[in-house]
């Protein structure tokens, strides 16, 4: 393995998708760790289906619509002006502890550094300017140009045209066992982020290397450098 380029998902990754519960806990007392974790497997769920279909919708539009869906199955009042705030919590989400001063490393190191998401631009720029990252992370891929989702090959080919490299130079890092496995089959050498200590997905996947955190991600990459 010989890493020449790291690429990133954004959500779950680099930002903390579930601080979202924090506003709707403030929106929904009681209710606000749940419908935070009903949403994001709902948003998911409906990429995939949407994909498999070949009825695309942005990001944005698949997000919003499994929003209103955990409301309705869970009986929550969602207003015009709770939808707004909730929604808009995607252009703030922060990032993990870790994760500046570690890009920060890489960069230093040389690689070329990317995200790829299932956003639409204007998500990955909102949320990228808040955290005032855009240094770090000047090349942005979004799967709205491919019109379908991750795990798609599409998406992922979006990483080795934009550095003109073969996969299996490149490092896809996720804290998304899912996408990780879709990387994996797809050729990247990958990285699991696994924050939650989740068991690995029954797919026949083993990701090259996985930690607790982003930090751990130098650690394998330091290692992969000494074999070269």
């Amino acid at each position: 393995m010989t890493i020449k380029a790291i690429v990133f998902d954004a959500y779950g990754t680099l930002f903390d998708v579930y601080s979202m519960s924090t506003e709707a806990e403030r929106l929904f007392p009681g209710k606000g760790d749940a419908l935070a974790a009903m949403w994001r497997d709902k948003q998911i769920e409906y990429t995939r289906l949407r994909s498999m279909c070949a009825m695309y919708k942005p990001f944005w539009e698949v997000t919003q619509d499994a929003l209103i869906f955990c409301c309705k199955k869970m009986k929550l009042d969602l207003d015009v002006t709770a939808q707004q705030s909730l929604m808009g919590q995607y252009a703030k989400l922060p990032l993990f502890p870790e994760n500046r001063t570690v890009l920060e490393s890489l960069q230093q190191q040389g690689y070329k550094l990317a995200v790829l998401s299932n956003a639409n631009t204007q998500m990955l720029d909102g949320v990228i300017k808040s955290a005032g990252m855009q240094s770090l992370l000047p090349h942005l891929l979004s799967a709205d140009s491919v019109q379908k989702f991750k795990t798609a090959p599409e998406v992922y080919q979006l990483g080795t045209d934009l550095f003109g490299l073969p996969a299996k130079d490149i490092l896809f890092v996720s804290g998304n066992c899912w996408d990780v496995c879709g990387a994996t089959w797809f050729g990247y050498a990958s990285f699991w982020v696994n924050r939650q200590g989740a068991p690995l997905e029954e797919l026949g996947v083993t990701p090259h290397g996985q930690g607790q955190s982003l930090t751990d991600l130098l650690a394998f990459v330091a290692q992969q450098s000494d074999k070269d």
